[in-house]
């Protein structure tokens, strides 16, 4: 049975996700490893250094001792004849190959450097100096190493930090302002200064930042346009509407007159739809505040659809919201519900949230993802074909949600079905 490894937790993964954190470690490391390998170099090359001298320090001091004791003088303290505690390799090396030698070694605790060369009679002459002072210099010079080294990769952590953040500071100002356009505020700009100076070279924020305000200046100048057309063509339509309706009320009885009729009426919905969205496009539309009852306001705006959906109030208080947008809100809600869905469709009020629930195949994907687009049907499942529609209910319902401050969210049930979720602003009574 294979184990899964445990994950790191969520506060780690954000930790080093970041370009911020990373950069902090790959300096970091960086400095680290750049360090070490200068320290393990002066370390190696001064040691190497140091053992030269005390090397020919000792073989110097041999030779005279050498002299010394052939000529019969006494020699030193530091000086002896086949001492017992001469290191192995040392020893073997003189009797053997009739070489003299040096080797650093340890005796009594304290670092010193051997020195041995054969004489007469088949004994070694040895020396013995003290590395004491030697191996202290060395070990205070790795500590300079280490103090110096962690002075410099603190000032280089620091200085590319500094650097690091002015980058991402830039660059978390760029994503907020994606984040705005990408909720409809298309005003807003990321106004880089390195970007506003064309004689001053642009790096890649500058460069994102740049193409981020372009896209948003073209893609506004087309919204305004589609928006300026739409409400064109809705406002020009109205007339001839008007006059088509006054015709066709003219007409004598019958089925084809009912069509013509029916058509018409259909057209002059789609024209008010139109000129609906227009003015939610332009935000020029304002949400007439008033305290109501959340659960008869509910029902009456379900009433007012003609349509068999069961209201349930689980929870009722009262709300501060604009009741003629409400109910547009939620009688859009419940004729998509009834056109696309399957019965039952039921209204839940639980204040401040309203669900919209019914028992079809529920929301396409795209609609999950991107929320209500115009003049695009919603349709998905095996009946599919048989839906129509201009996708304008549910945009309407977004826009004038959002008119009154609420939350319009679409989910699908687990078991089926599309659920739409109103949530409403609190009372001012509930906000204190």
């Amino acid at each position: 049975m294979r184990t899964r490894r445990p994950r790191p937790p969520r506060w780690l993964h954000a930790w080093t996700a970041t370009l911020y954190w990373k950069a902090a470690v790959f300096i970091t490391v960086m400095c680290c490893l750049l360090a070490a390998v200068l320290g393990i170099l002066v370390h190696v090359l001064v040691d190497r250094q140091t053992q030269d001298r005390a090397r020919h320090t000792a073989l110097a001091e041999l030779d005279r001792s050498k002299a010394v004791y052939v000529a019969g003088d006494p020699l030193d303290r530091n000086v002896s004849v086949s001492p017992p505690d001469l290191p192995t390799p040392l020893r073997e090396m003189t009797v053997r190959r009739h070489e003299r030698g040096t080797q650093l070694a340890t005796h009594q605790g304290r670092p010193v450097m051997w020195a041995a060369t054969p004489v007469a009679g088949g004994k070694v002459l040895a020396l013995r100096l003290d590395y004491s002072e030697q191996a202290a210099s060395l070990r205070g010079l790795d500590g300079a190493i280490i103090g110096s080294s962690a002075a410099a990769i603190a000032l280089t952590l620091a200085a590319g930090l500094i650097s690091v953040s002015r980058i991402t500071r830039r660059l978390h100002h760029t994503a907020r302002v994606a984040r705005r356009i990408s909720t409809g505020d298309l005003d807003a700009r990321v106004n880089d200064p390195r970007a506003r100076r064309p004689d001053r070279a642009q790096d890649e924020a500058a460069a994102v930042a740049t193409a981020l305000d372009a896209m948003a200046a073209s893609l506004q100048t087309r919204l305004h346009s589609e928006q300026r057309f739409t409400a064109d063509v809705s406002h020009e339509l109205r007339t001839p509407l008007a006059g088509l309706h006054s015709a066709a009320e003219l007409l004598p009885p019958g089925r084809p007159t009912e069509m013509v009729r029916d058509r018409v009426q259909a057209l002059r919905r789609l024209t008010e739809d139109l000129l609906e969205i227009s003015r939610l496009d332009a935000q020029v539309e304002s949400a007439d505040l008033d305290i109501h009852q959340l659960g008869p306001l509910a029902e009456r705006a379900v009433r007012a659809t003609g349509t068999t959906t069961e209201v349930r109030v689980v929870a009722d208080d009262q709300v501060e919201t604009d009741r003629r947008r409400l109910e547009r809100v939620l009688g859009n809600l419940v004729a998509n519900a009834h056109k696309h869905g399957c019965p039952p469709v039921v209204v839940t009020v639980d204040a401040p949230v309203i669900t919209v629930r019914d028992h079809g195949d529920g929301y396409p994907a795209y609609l999950l993802d991107q929320g209500p687009q115009r003049f695009r049907s919603q349709s998905g499942g095996s009946d599919a074909g048989k839906r129509t529609g201009h996708g304008l209910g549910l945009t309407i319902a977004a826009g004038q949600a959002h008119v009154l401050g609420a939350t319009l969210r679409f989910a699908n049930a687990p078991d089926g079905g599309a659920v739409a979720e109103l949530h409403l602003p609190p009372s001012p009574e509930q906000r204190r």
